[in-house]
């Protein structure tokens, strides 16, 4: 193995996981060792009762994520949704669709063809996915998630001809699925901003793709069933500590898969939202009780995929 770890460390990467958990002084551009993230925010119904909760306990909230997709809303809610983030100057981010699972295609939905359930078949889904990006923009979002690595590479070129802001945030979703150093890194080469890594890998391989990027990571801290179902809340210090710059993603267990979502989950996405907030709060008083020199970000920071509204709602 000596050969195969002295190529990697040529090439800069760790040659091994790193079980010693060093330190990470990397931070978020003001300083900041972790964000907080609340996903699977299904429409405006389902964002205002976030924030209502929000504020209710009073927490701070970096960023909220929707899965359904940009594709499956009017511009009227992408317009509110971006209002109601924007006046607090928090990130939105919204799913690019359509993608595999959507399309005519079986193989997503077999045992041996669940790994592209959500990349871009062909060319055709790479040019919707491309206009999704487009119209999102041009109704102030600047933040949306992908999985398909030749879409997030089509998303660093249309940043530089200009077709995407070149403040638009590039969430990688979780189901991009890299999970190790030179992968990841790879991701952030080809033009991810923020890499949500798979949730069930222990602390010492996370501490090793740390080591090779400077995006921020993303890690859900608790995670839906289909994705393990894992809670790793005690573990949310040293995640910080060791992964910064990171976001603390709260996901829900034992709930319906909601995907796509609309009118007809809209009671049902109320109550999970508001729930996934309730444990937002138990994780920050995680981090209270034992990291409580932790530095998170104020709302509005640098870097943070702050939507630009055309008006601020009336309070």
């Amino acid at each position: 193995m000596k050969e195969s770890r002295e190529l990697l460390e040529q090439l800069g990467y760790p040659s091994s996981d790193f079980q010693e958990l060093p330190t990470s002084a990397k931070r978020f551009p003001d300083g900041a060792q972790y964000r907080v993230e609340i996903p699977s925010v299904e429409g405006p119904e389902a964002l205002k009762a976030t924030l209502e909760e929000i504020d209710r306990l009073g927490l701070t909230i970096h960023r909220v994520s929707q899965g359904s997709g940009i594709m499956l809303q009017t511009d009227e809610e992408i317009k509110e949704m971006c209002e109601l983030t924007a006046e607090r100057g928090m990130e939105l981010s919204l799913f690019v669709g359509p993608r595999g699972t959507w399309d005519i295609s079986a193989a997503p939905f077999t045992s041996g063809g669940k790994s592209q359930a959500l990349r871009h078949e062909g060319a055709d889904q790479l040019v919707y996915a491309m206009e999704d990006l487009k119209r999102g923009a041009e109704l102030g979002l600047r933040g949306a998630l992908v999985a398909d690595e030749g879409l997030l590479l089509l998303t660093k070129e249309m940043k530089k001809k200009g077709q995407l802001p070149e403040d638009f945030v590039v969430k990688v979703s979780v189901q991009m699925g890299s999970a190790n150093p030179v992968s990841v890194k790879l991701m952030q080469d080809i033009g991810a901003d923020t890499y949500n890594v798979p949730s069930a890998l222990p602390l010492a391989k996370l501490a090793a793709i740390r080591q090779a990027i400077d995006i921020p990571i993303d890690l859900y801290v608790e995670v839906p069933d289909n994705f393990g179902g894992f809670l790793r809340y005690y573990e949310i210090p040293e995640i910080i500590r060791v992964l910064a710059p990171v976001y603390i993603k709260f996901g829900l267990r034992n709930h319906p898969d909601v995907y796509p979502s609309g009118k007809q989950w809209e009671s049902t996405n109320i109550s999970l939202v508001k729930e996934r907030v309730r444990r937002a709060s138990i994780g920050i008083q995680m981090i209270e009780r034992y990291y409580p020199e932790a530095i998170t970000s104020k709302l509005g920071a640098e870097g943070l995929g702050v939507p630009k509204a055309e008006k601020t709602l009336a309070k």
